[in-house]
C-alpha cells in the first residue's frame, strides 16, 4: 500500500502530529516519528536498538537544512515550549509511505526528497536525500546536526557532565560512544563531494514530546548535539543529486547505494504479489516477528512500548505466521514456548536472564489454539507437532489438573465439574489484567467464562490428537459432556434474549455484557451447546460491535466507560470497561460463520460494518497498522499503541476466513474499499491522504510464503 498525503494534509499540524510512520528490522530495533518527522513520543526516534538490557533511542533526529545564496532553509522541526522549531514542516509539500517514509520538500525552485530506510538484520538507520532543481541555482550545501538521546525508551535524559561528548573523525563521518554500557554510533556520508565533520558539542535543550503530556508523564528532554556535518552538493542541472547517509552501532563497509538499490528490488517483488488488504496486513505483521538479542524467535506484543509476552504472542502467532507465509517462524516460536512449560504454565512475560513472569492462567491454554491453528494450515504439520509440542500440551493438562507448583500459587486448580478456576482478589491472571491503586479494575477471580471455553477447547484438542497418535484419551468424552452441561448450567442468562455471564463465583455470576462469551462459540471445539450459540452472537452484536472492533463492557452497564483517555489511572481504569480491542473481532468472525444461516449476508453485514477499520483507520494512527485500542463512544478515537500485534494478526485472519466462506461477496466490497481508499473526499482544507493498494493482478489471494525479510520501493517512484 501507498499512503500519499497533500500539501494540506502536511500543513496541518494538528492532524499531521498524530499521523505516525514505523520501520522495523528483525532484531526489535525500529524508526519511528510523524509525517512531519517532528517527534512526539519519548519513543520516537530515527535509530531505538534493541540491546540485551531493552531497548533504547540513540539517535533521536537529524537537524537538517539547505544553506545557499547567504541563507539556510530549515527541513526538520522540533516541539519546544509553545512553538514548533525550526520551521522546516513550512516547505514539507507531500509525504509518502510505500515500505518506508518519504518527505518532498520544496525551497524556491528547489525541490529535495528525504528517504529513510532501516535495513534488515542490522541496527542500521539508511537515509537518501534527492536534490533536484535548475542550473542557475547558486551552490548549495546540506547541512546535517544530530540529536542523541541515548537513553531507555521509557525514559527521558537531560544535559549532564556524564556525557562522553567527543566524536571520533572517520573518513566519511564520525563515530561516539556517549555512554558506557550502550553500543557505539557511527554516522556515515557518501556524495558525489567532498563533506566535514566539524565538533561542536553542545546540546538542544527543551525538546517536548506532546503525546507523553497527554498521557500524563515527563515530556520534556534535552538531546545531545556532537556537531556539524557540512555536504557541498554538486551543480543542479534539472537531473538528482543524491546524498546517502547510514548511522548505526557498526561500521558500514558497504556500498550505499547498492544497500538502496537492494531495498527498492525486495518491495517491487512485494508489489508484484501484491494481494490487497490482506497482503497488506500480512506484510504488516513482520513488523512484531523479531529475533532477540538472546537469539530466541518473539513477537513484540505492540509499538512503541511492549515487549514480547506470552499471551499476546500466542493470540497473535497464528495471523503473523500461519495465515502470512510465516510458518517456519510460527513453527520456533511454538518450540520455544513449548520448552518453557513449568507446572503447566508458560511465562506471560520473559526474561533475558530466565527468571521469566508465571503469571497468566490463559496463556498456555492459546498455547493450544495456535496449535491447532498451525495444523490448519497445513494437515503436513501433524508430525512436528507430535515431535516438538505434544508433550507440551500434555504437561499443559497434567500440570492444570494437578495445581501444584505455580500453578498452586495462582491458584489454578480444576473443579469436581471439570471447570477452571483461578486467581484470587488480588491477582489478574487474564487478558482483562488492568490494575488502578494495585486493585484489579475488572475483578476476574474465580470461574472465567473465555478461561473455561479455552480449557475444554485445549482437552478436546488433545483427545483429538490422542486418536490420531493411538494413545488413550487424557479426558474422554464422557467427561466433555459433564464439562459442558456444568458450564451451560453456571453461566447461561437466560433474560434479554440469552447471552453468557463473565466469571462464576462463589457460587455466584457476575452478569455483566462482555466479548469474553464469544470465545464459548469460535474456538474449535466449542463449549456452548449448539442451540445457544446464536444467542451469544446476536447479544455480542448488538451490545459490543463497533467498526472498529468490540468493546469490553456494554454501554448500559453502569461502569460503562466510553473514553480512554486522561492520565495513567484514567486510562487503566477504562481499558476494559467499555473500550474498544480490534483483536476480538477475528473470534467474533469466527462464531457468527459457525452460526449464521445466510453465510454471504452475514459476511456482508460484518465487512460494511468494519470498513471504516479496514479503510479510514490505516491513514489515522499507525499509518499502514491497526491501533491497540478505541474509545467505546463515537467517534471512536484511536489509543495506546499505534501497530498492536494481534490486532493486524486478528484482523488479517477475519479477512481470510471471510473470503474464504463467501468469495464473491468478499471480492465486491474488497473492490469497494480500493476506491474509497484512493478516491478520498475532495475539498477538506485540512488535507486528503490517498491510500493506493497492489492487488497483484486484480485478485485478493492468501499470502504467499514469505521469508523473515521486510519488503522494500523503485528507481521510477523516486520521482516527485
Amino acid at each position: 500500500m501507498r499512503f500519499s498525503f497533500d500539501k494540506a494534509a502536511c500543513q496541518n499540524t494538528r492532524r499531521a502530529l498524530r499521523k505516525e510512520w514505523l520501520l522495523t528490522n528483525g532484531l526489535g530495533d525500529y524508526a519511528g516519528s510523524t509525517i512531519l518527522c517532528c517527534n512526539t513520543r519519548k519513543y520516537h526516534g530515527l535509530l531505538t536498538v534493541n540491546t540485551p538490557h531493552g531497548r533504547h533511542v540513540l539517535l533521536s533526529a537529524l537537524e537538517e537544512s539547505i544553506v545557499g545564496g547567504g541563507r539556510e532553509f530549515p527541513l526538520s522541526t522540533r516541539q519546544h515550549p509553545d512553538t514548533l522549531y525550526p520551521h522546516g514542516h513550512d516547505y514539507l509539500e507531500a509525504f509518502r509511505l510505500d515500505h518506508w517514509p518519504r518527505c518532498v520538500y520544496r525551497v524556491g525552485d528547489v525541490h529535495l526528497c528525504r528517504e529513510i530506510l532501516l535495513v534488515q538484520g542490522q541496527s542500521r538507520l539508511a537515509i537518501r536525500w534527492s536534490i533536484r532543481g535548475p542550473a542557475h541555482v547558486p551552490a548549495l550545501t546540506l547541512r546535517l546536526r544530530p540529536l542523541l538521546a541515548y537513553r531507555s525508551f521509557h525514559k527521558l535524559t537531560h544535559a549532564n557532565a556524564h556525557l562522553r561528548s567527543a566524536a571520533t573523525l572517520l573518513p566519511d563521518g564520525f563515530s561516539i560512544s556517549p555512554y558506557e554500557g550502550l553500543p557505539s554510533l557511527y554516522i556515515q556520508c557518501r556524495a558525489d563531494a567532498e563533506h566535514t565533520f566539524t565538533p561542536q558539542p553542545d546540546w538542544c535543550y527543551n525538546v517536548e514530546y506532546l503525546e507523553e503530556r497527554e498521557r500524563g508523564f515527563a515530556y520534556s528532554e534535552d538531546l545531545f548535539m556532537p556537531g556539524t556535518l557540512d555536504v557541498p552538493l554538486p551543480p543542479l542541472s534539472g537531473s538528482n543529486a543524491c546524498v546517502y547517509l547510514t548511522a548505526g552501532t557498526a561500521v558500514c563497509d558497504g556500498d550505499m547505494r547498492e544497500l538502496w538499490e537492494d531495498a527498492e528490488r525486495t518491495r517491487d517483488h512485494s508489489r508484484k504479489n501484491g494481494g490487497g488488504l490482506s497482503g497488506h496486513l500480512a506484510r504488516t505483521g513482520q513488523q512484531f516477528c523479531i529475533t532477540s538479542p538472546e537469539g530466541r524467535p518473539e513477537v513484540l506484543a505492540g509499538y512503541h512500548w511492549f515487549d514480547a509476552w506470552g499471551r499476546d504472542t500466542l493470540i497473535s502467532l497464528p495471523g503473523l505466521t500461519f495465515h502470512a507465509g510465516r510458518t517456519d517462524f510460527g513453527l520456533r516460536v511454538l518450540a520455544d514456548m513449548g520448552n518453557h512449560v513449568i507446572d503447566g504454565l508458560i511465562p506471560n512475560m520473559f526474561s533475558p536472564t530466565g527468571d521469566h513472569a508465571y503469571n497468566s492462567v490463559d496463556a498456555a491454554l492459546w498455547y493450544a489454539f495456535a496449535l491447532q491453528s498451525c495444523l490448519e494450515s497445513g494437515a503436513e504439520h501433524l508430525a512436528w507437532l507430535r515431535e516438538h509440542a505434544w508433550h507440551a500440551l500434555k504437561a499443559v493438562i497434567s500440570g492444570y489438573r494437578a495445581g501444584a507448583g505455580k500453578a498452586r500459587r495462582l491458584d489454578i486448580r480444576v473443579d469436581d465439574e471439570g471447570l477452571l478456576h483461578a486467581g484470587n482478589a488480588h491477582s489478574q491472571l487474564t487478558w482483562m489484567d488492568a490494575r488502578v491503586d494495585g486493585r484489579p479494575v475488572t475483578p476476574r477471580q474465580g470461574c472465567p467464562v473465555e478461561i473455561n471455553a479455552l480449557w475444554y477447547n485445549t482437552l478436546a484438542f488433545a483427545d483429538q490428537l490422542a486418536a490420531r497418535f493411538g494413545e488413550a484419551p487424557l479426558t474422554g468424552h464422557e467427561a466433555l459432556r459433564r464439562m459442558r452441561t456444568a458450564f451451560l448450567q453456571r453461566f447461561w442468562v437466560p433474560h434479554g434474549g440469552g447471552y453468557l455471564g463473565d466469571v462464576w463465583r462463589d457460587g455466584r455470576l457476575d452478569t455483566a455484557v462482555r466479548p469474553n462469551q464469544i470465545f464459548a462459540v469460535s474456538l474449535p471445539h466449542a463449549i456452548l451447546a449448539e442451540d445457544c450459540q446464536a444467542q451469544v452472537v446476536e447479544c455480542v452484536r448488538n451490545k459490543l460491535l463497533t467498526p472498529y472492533g468490540l468493546r469490553t463492557l456494554a454501554p448500559d452497564d453502569p461502569h460503562y466507560k466510553g473514553r480512554y483517555d486522561g492520565g495513567t489511572a484514567e486510562r487503566d481504569g477504562a481499558y476494559h470497561q467499555g473500550t474498544v480491542w480490534p483483536w476480538l473481532l477475528g473470534h467474533y468472525a469466527d462464531a457468527l460463520l459457525r452460526t449464521a444461516w445466510d453465510v454471504d449476508g452475514a459476511v456482508m453485514a460484518l465487512l460494511d460494518t468494519l470498513t471504516p477499520l479496514y479503510c479510514d483507520h490505516l491513514a489515522q494512527a499507525g499509518l499502514a497498522s491497526i491501533s491497540e485500542v478505541f474509545d467505546g463512544s463515537p467517534p471512536y478515537k484511536p489509543n495506546g499503541c499505534i501497530a498492536q500485534a494481534w490486532s493486524v494478526a486478528e484482523c488479517l485472519r477475519l479477512l481470510l476466513h471471510l473470503q474464504k466462506a463467501a468469495p464473491a461477496v468478499y471480492r465486491r466490497w474488497h473492490q469497494l474499499a480500493a476506491h474509497r481508499m484512493s478516491h478520498p473526499v475532495i475539498g477538506d482544507t485540512a488535507g486528503i491522504c490517498r491510500i493506493s493498494m497492489a492487488t497483484g493482478g486484480g485478485r485478493e489471494h492468501a499470502p504467499a510464503r514469505q521469508k523473515d525479510t521486510e519488503p522494500a520501493t523503485t528507481a521510477t517512484d523516486r520521482k516527485y
